[in-house]
């Protein structure tokens, strides 16, 4: 950006390592606990396929985020993206499509935490999660990195004693299965799009973009890494889950991991899913909280949004203001919502985000090319056939507030163009002829 001083430049702490941990607190979790229940709900025994959908598409938008990321190292991710490469309307859509569906997600993870915590209190325990993460955040991006990979290591070894007792618990068996072939092909796709919402988090690494070392090649590397490992681990607690209690149970648990390893002989370790969902989701409310903190800064700075949002902490070197309002909408939001609903509405935004994505990487050339551009056109297609698979009321929720976003954005321009034409000098003619 043109004049810039160092004030405005954030800190560049973050490695591949951290980068990759980033991705995976923001991915390891989300789907797990919160959307795998809906997604047995709407595919039956077809989840695996949905799984498997959900993470082709992931994988293309994610070639097409490391591709921009590479040339752009900028924080904001698609909104930067779409405004270099298609224009100010489509970045700005970008932007407030993240933002919009990242803080419903960050509600969603938030009312996680307190219902696995202490269901009696757990909007209270909701909003005192999003308090102190964001006090974490506002310390500055390495102890926000050095905290996720803590939370990355406890999940992790919650989700392997999972996949272990429900696997040996007695109770597992293909009978649980029915036939993939009686499952609802619209059903297969809802699922597919409510697990996207699983994926979504390697886009945080490209919204650190100003935060990575080296992000030419580590923004390209990180993503696929923290993708594949996400989806590794995705489908073993999938068909754990399924083989220990099948689809129908599973569908209707509130905390459908804990229903599968209570059936069996190791149902003694349920606290530990317990402990594992809320680590999780603190890990994923973490994480949500850089990223749309840094996407509403950029677009601060663009003036898509109000100027004093732009403003970096002149010690933590973050945008603190960004994060303060950020945290205070997740709040008001926590204090209303529905965790299922949520998803869905997340899940129709998040999806509108990446194939904006896709399109603004498609029309990259030269140099800049990583993947072929095929990946990009399967990755606007399957991000719409997704998007509106979703539930009826999801659908309908996001596009009013993505149209509701663009007349914002119209209005705003509108009204800066005649600001600027008004205070434009006048000229005036003396009565030489001389303009003046």
């Amino acid at each position: 950006m043109t004049g810039e001083t160092s004030d405005s430049r954030l800190s560049r702490d973050l490695g591949l390592r951290d980068a990759v941990v980033v991705g995976l607190g923001s991915m390891l979790g989300a789907g797990v606990f919160a959307a795998l229940g809906p997604a047995a709900q709407a595919a039956g025994s077809a989840l695996l396929v949905g799984l498997l959908i959900a993470a082709i598409v992931a994988y293309c938008n994610a070639t097409s985020s490391a591709q921009l990321a590479a040339a752009y190292p900028e924080s904001g991710g698609t909104y930067v993206y779409g405004r270099r490469r298609l224009g100010p309307l489509w970045g700005f859509l970008a932007g407030w499509a993240f933002v919009v569906g990242k803080i419903a997600s960050c509600a969603a993870m938030a009312l996680t935490f307190g219902a696995y915590a202490a269901p009696a209190v757990a909007r209270p325990l909701a909003v005192a999660a999003v308090a102190g993460l964001t006090a974490v955040n506002y310390r500055g991006v390495r102890k926000t990195a050095g905290l996720t990979t803590a939370i990355v290591i406890v999940v992790l070894l919650a989700l392997a004693a999972v996949v272990a007792g429900a696997l040996t618990g007695g109770t597992a068996s293909p009978r649980h299965l029915r036939s993939i072939s009686d499952a609802d092909p619209r059903g297969v796709l809802q699922a597919a799009g409510l697990l996207f919402f699983a994926f979504a988090g390697y886009a945080r690494i490209a919204t650190l973009g100003e935060e990575v070392r080296d992000p030419q090649r580590t923004i390209p590397r990180a993503i696929p890494l923290a993708l594949g490992v996400t989806l590794g681990v995705y489908a073993l607690v999938a068909v754990a889950t399924l083989l220990a209690v099948g689809p129908e149970r599973l569908g209707a648990a509130e905390t459908p991991l804990a229903v599968a390893l209570n059936q069996g002989r190791w149902a003694a370790l349920t606290p530990v899913v317990r402990v594992g969902a809320t680590v999780a989701a603190l890990g994923v409310l973490l994480s949500l909280l850089v990223g749309v903190s840094r996407t509403v800064f950029a677009m601060a700075v663009n003036r898509d949004l109000f100027m004093p949002l732009a403003a970096v902490h002149p010690r933590h070197r973050v945008p603190h203001r960004a994060e303060l309002l950020v945290a205070t909408l997740v709040v008001a939001i926590v204090l209303v919502a529905d965790v299922r609903g949520a998803i869905g509405f997340s899940s129709f935004a998040v999806l509108t985000y990446y194939a904006i994505a896709n399109a603004a990487a498609w029309t990259q050339s030269g140099d800049e090319r990583r993947w072929p551009r095929a990946l990009q056109v399967a990755g606007v297609l399957g991000c719409g056939v997704l998007a509106f698979s979703l539930p009826a009321a999801a659908v309908a929720g996001g596009a009013g507030v993505l149209a509701a976003g663009a007349i914002w954005w119209w209005a705003r321009r509108t009204f800066l163009r005649r600001l600027r034409r008004r205070d434009r000098p006048k000229r005036r003619s003396n009565p030489d002829g001389d303009v003046s």
